[in-house]
């Protein structure tokens, strides 16, 4: 079975490991391929960093640091180093272990590889268990248009996220570069030849949705042969992590997984989804959801353990199944 998942970090990562395990254990024939956020990439101290790619790469090597990112065991004296020169940012800490990985990044880019073979070079390495894939080989960045002090600027999202925890509100997203981009190699067959297409619960403004921007992928999505379905980042009324809150604030979205479900909107109309699966907490959604269009579960969906993960998993895959059967019958 084909499965393509268009991710972010944390949460996308988590989630396709729990996939990758499930089919593991059952011995389900998953084929993964995992299209990842490149939108929050940056130039830092003269290096390319990938925080989403490097994120589902480490989770999924099994070398992943307990907070999520970076990798397991760090340290940080090169960076302590670089910030007594008065260079980088000093709220923004890249570990021992993880410029290594910048450095390799950076070295095979500018001896002419696209980011997609670089990605594939470094995966040798960790073996995820997947098809790792960016979104695109050409550089996208999402920048935040913010006020402060009665000022308008634009910051890198980087730094409105890391720096200020999104407490600075957010007027505008802007990609830059995303409307010249292409897809990666890859990326658009895998979505045609897919079985499903899983949306994990990856933030559904910058990551998802960065994702989407980029010209083809958005078509490729809504016309794929494969039932689309979506993980809810939202449970009762609140992001599982991160500050995907003040994203959808942004945008004039309400922070509700009924609300994100119509965002993405129903294939049948236009949209992505086919399937939602949402939170217990939510389950009064559940009719909204499907009368707009979209098939709705209810069950828990914080991924607690791997066991937790692999039952949201099972999930997916199970609503895939049914929706795809439904098709067949028509």
């Amino acid at each position: 079975m084909k499965v393509v998942l268009l991710a972010g970090g944390v949460g996308g990562a988590r989630f396709t490991r729990g996939l990758r395990d499930l089919g593991r254990a059952e011995d389900l024939g998953l084929d993964l391929t995992v299209v990842v956020n490149t939108g929050d990439d940056l130039w830092l101290d003269a290096l390319r960093v990938c925080p989403d790619l490097d994120t589902v790469m480490y989770t999924l090597g099994g070398v992943i640091g307990e907070q999520g990112w970076g990798r397991a065991d760090e340290s940080s004296r090169v960076t302590a180093e670089l910030h007594a020169y008065g260079l980088g940012w000093d709220w923004f800490t890249l570990g021992d272990l993880d410029l290594g990985t910048h450095l390799a990044r950076t070295e095979l880019l500018r001896s002419g590889l696209p980011l997609s073979a670089v990605t594939a070079r470094l995966c040798e390495r960790w073996r995820p268990g997947a098809t790792l894939l960016p979104m695109s080989d050409d550089e996208v960045e999402t920048w935040v248009e913010v006020e402060a002090d009665g000022d308008v600027t634009t910051i890198h999202f980087e730094e409105w996220w890391v720096r200020h925890r999104a407490a600075l509100p957010a007027r505008r997203f802007v990609q830059r570069g995303v409307a010249g981009a292409r897809p990666a190699p890859g990326v658009l067959e895998a979505v045609a030849e897919a079985d499903l297409v899983l949306l994990p619960p990856s933030n559904p403004v910058v990551s998802i949705g960065t994702i989407l921007g980029v010209p083809g992928i958005r078509d490729a999505v809504r016309g794929a042969a494969a039932p689309v379905v979506g993980v809810s980042p939202i449970i009762g009324g609140a992001p599982v992590r991160g500050m995907a809150d003040a994203c959808l604030t942004a945008i004039g979205v309400e922070t509700a997984a009924r609300t994100v479900a119509e965002h993405y909107g129903a294939r049948s109309a236009g949209g992505m989804l086919d399937g939602w699966l949402v939170d217990d907490t939510d389950a009064a959604d559940v009719h909204a959801i499907r009368e707009a269009g979209i098939e709705a579960r209810a069950l828990p969906l914080l991924m607690s353990d791997q066991a937790a993960t692999a039952a949201i998993a099972r999930a997916a895959l199970d609503l895939g199944r049914e929706l795809a059967a439904s098709r067949t019958r028509r």
